[in-house]
């Protein structure tokens, strides 16, 4: 819980920070903290509670995001955290070519073009580094659209190197009532396979009910679920003696609680 605590005391540092470079650069932000109690994972200890930080911000050059979990295993954790518990974030700046050029490189449904970086850490032998094109498209009724190709290298000489990964992200709200439902999300999808690391496919979408304006409180908060699918997840082949025997299988469906705030 250590490692956990201080990861998000590092998270949190970001906002003085954030607010001294805000004079010409910054355009926006949003900061949430939501807190998820989930069932049914594979690999890691079926179930799990967890606290997101997330930061989300636009800049005169782009823009960035990141979030960091601090993981508690309700169960007997199996994957080497003896304490129960660990964490995992990804830092993900974004070059927009368009805000920096100053020209208007949008055409059809494609609004900007971009270069897109993530950095993945966490506890254990996780870190990798992630950069390539990005676009970020224009499609009704969606609050935003983004398209990120990245390929990836992991740290040190772990497999999965110069895999190439598809990740989607997106937002869209639908009016109810006098609130707001929202949909948001990500797929993470890893294209290629690599020795033992396998090709994967992630995805995770959140449905969220506005219960702050429903209830006239001002800050949003919102209450909903989570639903996390995963694929041969972490890259381990589901059909291999690995996934069917020792780990009862890698592809994941989990469904989590949640409540999130933003402040």
């Amino acid at each position: 819980m250590k490692h956990t605590a201080t990861s998000l005391l590092l998270a949190g540092c970001l906002l003085p920070a954030v607010q001294v470079m805000a004079d010409d650069l910054l355009l926006w932000q949003d900061n949430s903290l939501t807190y998820l109690n989930g069932i049914d994972f594979k690999i890691d200890p079926p179930r799990q509670q967890t606290i997101t930080f997330e930061h989300a911000s636009g800049w005169s050059f782009g823009d960035l995001f990141l979030f960091v979990d601090g993981i508690k295993y309700n169960t007997e954790a199996t994957n080497g955290a003896g304490d129960g518990h660990t964490f995992y974030g990804e830092f993900s700046p974004r070059l927009s070519f368009g805000k920096i050029s100053g020209a208007d490189l949008s055409f059809g449904p494609v609004k900007d073009v971009l270069l897109a970086a993530t950095y993945e850490f966490g506890e254990d032998d996780v870190d990798a580094y992630l950069l390539g094109p990005a676009v970020d498209l224009a499609i009704p009724g969606f609050d935003y659209f983004q398209l990120n190709t990245y390929l990836r290298r992991p740290d040190g000489k772990r497999d999965g190197r110069n895999v190439w990964q598809i990740t989607p992200a997106w937002s869209y709200t639908i009016p109810v009532g006098n609130s707001d439902l929202v949909i948001d999300g990500f797929i993470d999808w890893v294209v290629d396979n690599d020795d033992s690391y396998h090709a994967n496919l992630h995805i995770n979408p959140q449905i969220k009910y506005d219960l702050a304006k429903a209830m006239g409180w001002g800050k949003k908060f919102y209450v909903g679920v989570e639903y996390d699918y995963w694929k041969h997840k972490y890259g381990i082949d589901n059909d291999s003696f690995l996934g069917d025997e020792v780990l009862d299988g890698t592809n994941q469906s989990a469904i989590s609680l949640l409540a999130k705030a933003h402040f």
